[in-house]
C-alpha cells in the first residue's frame, strides 16, 4: 500500500521539525515537504501534489484559511487538515468553508492526528474530540434553517453564484477570472447577467444586495 504523502504548513520551525517527526514516524504516513507560510505553502503544493496538506492557520503573508481555499481549488483531490491553537466557532466554519476536511486542536495525541490525516486522504472529514460536538450542532441548526429559508437569488446558475460570491467578497474581475479558472469575458458576462436578476444598477448595488444575502463572507 502506497503511503500517504503529507506537506506540513506551520511559521514555526520548531512545530515543523516536530510534526515531521511524529508523521514521518507513523505507518502509512510520508512527509514530502514543509512549509513556513501559506504563500510558500501554494509552492511546495504545485510541486508536490501531496494526498494531505496538514495546515496552521495564523501565518505571515497568507493565513492558513486563504491558503486552503486556493490549494483546494487549484488541487480538488489534495485535503486540508487544519491544525491549530484557534477554536472559535467562527474559525473553525470558515476554515470549512474554504475546503478543509479536518480540523484539529494543537496538542492532539499523535493516534488523533494519524486518524484525521488518514480519514481525509481517503475522502472523509474528522474533527477533533472536542469540537465535533459543536460542528455537527452547527450543521444541524444549518440544515434546519436551510429548510425554513428559500436559496436567495433562485434565478442565478451555479457559475453565476460563484461570480456573485467573489463580487461580493470584493474581487476584482480579473482577480475573479483567475480563480474560477475562467475567462475574463466568462466573468463579465456572468457579472451582466448578476446585475439583470438581482435588478442592480451597477456592480455597487449587486455588492450590497448579495452581502445582505450573505454572499461574499467566510
Amino acid at each position: 500500500m502506497t503511503d500517504i504523502r503529507v506537506v506540513i504548513v506551520d511559521d514555526h520551525q520548531i512545530v515543523r521539525d516536530g510534526l515531521q517527526s511524529l508523521l514521518g514516524a507513523l505507518d502509512g504516513l510520508s512527509v514530502i515537504g514543509t512549509a513556513a507560510d501559506g504563500v510558500d505553502a501554494l509552492h511546495v503544493v504545485d510541486e508536490t501534489v501531496p494526498d494531505v496538506v496538514v495546515m496552521d492557520i495564523q501565518m505571515p503573508r497568507l493565513d492558513g484559511i486563504e491558503a486552503t481555499r486556493r490549494i483546494t481549488a487549484r488541487h480538488p483531490a489534495t485535503r486540508v487538515v487544519m491544525l491549530t491553537m484557534n477554536e472559535d466557532d467562527d474559525t473553525i466554519l470558515s476554515a470549512i468553508r474554504a475546503g478543509a476536511s479536518g480540523y484539529l486542536l494543537k496538542g492532539s495525541g499523535a493516534e488523533e492526528v494519524h486518524h484525521a490525516v488518514c480519514a481525509a486522504a481517503a475522502g472523509g472529514m474528522v474533527f477533533g474530540a472536542s469540537l465535533a460536538g459543536r460542528v455537527a450542532a452547527y450543521f444541524s441548526g444549518a440544515t434546519a434553517r436551510a429548510a425554513e429559508a428559500p436559496e436567495p437569488f433562485p434565478d442565478l446558475t451555479e457559475r453565476e453564484r460563484s461570480v456573485l460570491h467573489l463580487l461580493a467578497a470584493g474581487r476584482s474581475n480579473d482577480a475573479i477570472a483567475a480563480e474560477l479558472y475562467v475567462s475574463e469575458k466568462t466573468v463579465r458576462n456572468a457579472v451582466s447577467a448578476i446585475y439583470a436578476k438581482l435588478h442592480a444598477a451597477g456592480r455597487a448595488e449587486a455588492i450590497i444586495k448579495a452581502r445582505e444575502a450573505g454572499y461574499g463572507q467566510g
